[in-house]
């Protein structure tokens, strides 16, 4: 039994191992998800600085918010008698939530996000991070973590962040997972991934339990998560693991995975790879999301390997900073040479920013430290993130995704190098 329809599409003429890229259709109760899709990240119920009507505008089909955060503040059970985070926020389209499992370990431990895609720059202050005593504590239950806002003590188990999430009422959630990070150990990667495999049955019961509990309620699908680092045999464990647990419930008449999330620590340049070891063991009808990618490079190599959807904090919050995305590449524009440059952010690109507001304008915007400047780029970095990955997917329904591709990545890079 599934919570939501995947209508496989187009598929990338690809018949080598780790090569599953495809257009698709998500189903979900508050709307359709045409994949492959780019998730913004609404992490309190708000992309920072823009309504829902500018959301919309950047053409964006769902929003994703964080559990652990919710959670805290303003809690679970207001969004519930608001309705559900949709309506909420006034999105009234489809919704994600993760399971807090990221932010309980990371902002417990104190990582920099950076982390999960760059091991190269790691410095030896965040080596001796990973190894000094935790304000996450992981047991075999759960995990005991203090409060980011007031340092209160709280704790999560599988059960409590399928509770939360059910009160928030996204279309699709998470399973409840440990994040691992790649000073890990291989032993304590094979520990963690037992236990996430154990706390993702646990999600399951609690999901069905919960479900049956509330039947005025829109169905959500819960997703597993996979984990695994950056080894093979465990990432190809993981996915076994959690495929099998789904086909279970659903042969018991009971809700398995909806789909799949791919998360944990890897590094920038195998990302294709491991993507493409857990979709070569993942069933074909069901959806995958890739958790935290930023980069237009990451997106192809991504949807190459198989992802549907994904999601990342880094084009708001790049653009906050004055950072905005051109097809040549990435411009900073606090920087003095576009005080007078009148031409939009991307006249070719588009877009509403593009067409309306100026380079120097927005220069100006941020010098003077106003509030719309970053919203401004903000809206302009979701446009062009969504925009690419709509030309992706357009492109392989064309049958020309590889001329696209080149072309872009050509361009854009040798932008970036330039600027």
């Amino acid at each position: 039994m599934s919570d939501l329809f995947f209508e496989v599409g187009t598929r990338l003429d690809n018949d080598q191992p780790g090569k599953h890229g495809r257009t698709g259709v998500i189903h979900t109760p508050h709307g359709d998800i045409a994949t492959p899709a780019f998730i913004p990240v609404a992490t309190k119920a708000t992309v920072k600085t823009l309504t829902p009507e500018q959301i919309r505008e950047t053409g964006a089909q769902a929003i994703l918010s964080n559990a652990y955060h919710l959670y805290l503040q303003p809690g679970p059970e207001i969004v519930d008698e608001a309705g559900g985070v949709a309506a909420f926020e006034n999105w009234h389209g489809p919704t994600y939530t993760d399971s807090g499992g990221f932010q309980v370990m990371s902002l417990g431990v104190g990582f920099k996000k950076v982390l999960a895609m760059d091991v190269a720059n790691l410095t030896k202050e965040d080596v001796r991070a990973a190894k000094k005593e935790r304000l996450a504590k992981v047991d075999e239950d759960g995990v005991d973590f203090k409060s980011v806002i007031d340092g209160s003590a709280h704790r999560f188990t599988p059960e409590v962040s399928m509770q939360i999430q059910h009160h928030l009422g996204a279309d699709i959630m998470f399973a409840f997972d440990e994040l691992t990070t790649l000073v890990d150990s291989r032993a304590y990667q094979e520990e963690s991934l037992v236990r996430t495999t154990r706390w993702a049955q646990r999600c399951l019961d609690e999901h069905h339990r919960l479900t049956l509990a509330r039947p005025d309620k829109p169905k959500q699908s819960l997703w597993g998560v996979v984990q695994g680092a950056q080894y093979e045999d465990l990432r190809c464990k993981a996915t076994r693991d959690l495929v099998s647990l789904s086909d279970a419930a659903e042969a018991q008449g009971k809700r398995g995975f909806g789909g799949f999330g791919i998360g944990g620590a890897l590094e920038k340049e195998n990302l294709g790879t491991i993507v493409g070891w857990v979709c070569d063991e993942l069933p074909q009808h069901k959806p995958r999301h890739l958790l935290g990618i930023s980069e237009p490079d990451d997106l192809f190599t991504a949807i190459e390997a198989g992802a549907d959807t994904f999601d990342c904090v880094a084009p708001t919050r790049l653009g906050r900073r004055g950072g905005v995305y051109t097809l040549d590449g990435r411009l900073n524009l606090t920087n003095a040479r576009f005080k007078r440059d009148f031409k939009g952010i991307d006249e070719e690109f588009g877009g509403y920013v593009s067409q309306n507001y100026s380079r120097a304008y927005i220069h100006h915007l941020l010098k003077a430290k106003e509030f719309l400047a970053g919203t401004l780029c903000t809206m302009h970095n979701l446009a062009f993130m969504v925009g690419l990955v709509d030309n992706i997917r357009a492109a392989i329904q064309a049958g020309d995704y590889e001329a696209y591709r080149d072309e872009f990545l050509g361009r854009y890079y040798q932008g970036t190098r330039a600027v």
